[in-house]
């Protein structure tokens, strides 16, 4: 008697066992794995993110003050040259 599929007799043809599912440890670990590689990637995006928005705010704020952050470091400048 053949296979349908290939002219090999049935015996000869082996029935692939699925993996082993894995255990809780294996589970927890490469939901750990998982969520390490989120949070470097999320934190590689908004730490800029947040350092850009800081400064566009402090700008925002300065220029509603009638200030600029050049001058708010020639105060800084004119501070530490006096001392």
């Amino acid at each position: 008697m053949t296979n349908e599929l290939n002219e090999a007799p049935i015996e000869a043809t082996r029935i692939i066992e699925p993996p082993p599912k894995p255990s809780w440890r294996e589970k927890r670990e490469r939901r750990r794995r998982r969520r390490v590689w989120f949070e470097e990637i999320l934190g590689w995006v908004l730490v800029p993110a947040i350092i850009v928005g800081c400064y566009w705010s402090l700008k925002a704020g300065l220029a509603a003050m009638g200030s600029s952050p050049e001058a708010l470091m020639e105060g800084f400048r004119t501070l530490t040259d006096a001392l």
